[in-house]
């Protein structure tokens, strides 16, 4: 699906979530949502939009809020969202009619300006991870992580720090929960020769630990002649006892690029 829409601060989106209801929410860098749905015919349907109440800005450029990820509680519908460049996570009610706190971790103080928070997911345990996108620990092996024990901005002092290693020039940009205890971690790059690739890694969550650096194993790869753009976002879903997985693309809000929302069955590897 290609998303579409006049209104200059439309797309650039980073983050989304899918709710078990079907309803999609897609937020960009400058804290602007989306709220829809996907008919039978891929058509965009009860289409709502928004701003974040709050954060380290307040206008609706990505350089105002640089709103780069989210993340969903289930049952309770709180979300939160990672501003990359303020090192900040903030948690919102579910339909983003207000803040309910917001924190600045420590641990995430020196991940660089355009490098923060780039992923984030609330696991089923209620633990969080969190991955810089260029952020580099321990010692230049990967890149800086973290895994809070719970919600963030209630106790952003516990829990423990490690490494993700993307594949060779990929950063992470976002990552969901997999069933069996796996996390999907979505890597993108950008080079003059290819423009923009990416690549989907597995990592077992049992494997993250304090300190340990993590690497993923690669189980796909979007580059010519495949459609690939700026890919950043991702959400998982079930249908019909399969795990379904969407994609969705920044497009910087520029000319260039498109906002595409793409739907892959996966086929799970073995553990």
């Amino acid at each position: 699906v290609e998303l579409h829409s006049s209104d200059p601060a439309f797309g650039g989106f980073s983050s989304m979530t899918l709710d078990r209801d079907g309803r999609f929410t897609l937020l960009n860098d400058g804290g602007n949502w989306l709220r829809m749905r996907l008919d039978s015919n891929w058509q965009v349907q009860q289409a709502q939009t928004g701003t974040l109440p709050g954060g380290p800005g307040t206008g609706w450029r990505k350089a105002e809020r640089d709103s780069e990820s989210m993340t969903r509680d289930p049952e309770t519908g709180a979300r939160w969202v990672g501003f990359e460049s303020a090192n900040e996570i903030m948690r919102y009610d579910d339909d983003f009619t207000r803040s309910t706190g917001w924190v600045q971790p420590i641990a995430m103080a020196e991940w660089p300006e355009n490098g923060g928070a780039e992923s984030m997911v609330r696991l089923h345990d209620g633990r969080f991870i969190v991955l810089s996108e260029t952020g580099n620990w321990p010692h230049a092996k990967g890149r800086a992580a973290i895994c809070f024990s719970g919600d963030p901005v209630a106790a952003p002092n516990r829990g423990f720090r490690f490494a993700y290693r993307p594949p060779k020039g990929y950063s992470p940009s976002d990552a969901v929960e997999l069933p069996g205890n796996r996390l999907l971690v979505l890597n993108r790059e950008l080079s003059l020769r290819r423009w923009f690739t990416a690549k989907l890694t597995i990592v077992p969550i049992a494997a993250i630990a304090p300190g340990r650096l993590v690497t993923g194993r690669e189980i796909a790869s979007f580059e010519s002649p495949a459609l690939h753009d700026n890919f950043e976002a991702l959400a998982v879903t079930h249908e019909k006892g399969r795990v379904v997985i969407w994609i969705a693309s920044d497009d910087n809000q520029s000319l260039f690029q498109k906002s595409y929302l793409l739907k892959f069955a996966l086929p799970l590897p073995p553990r």
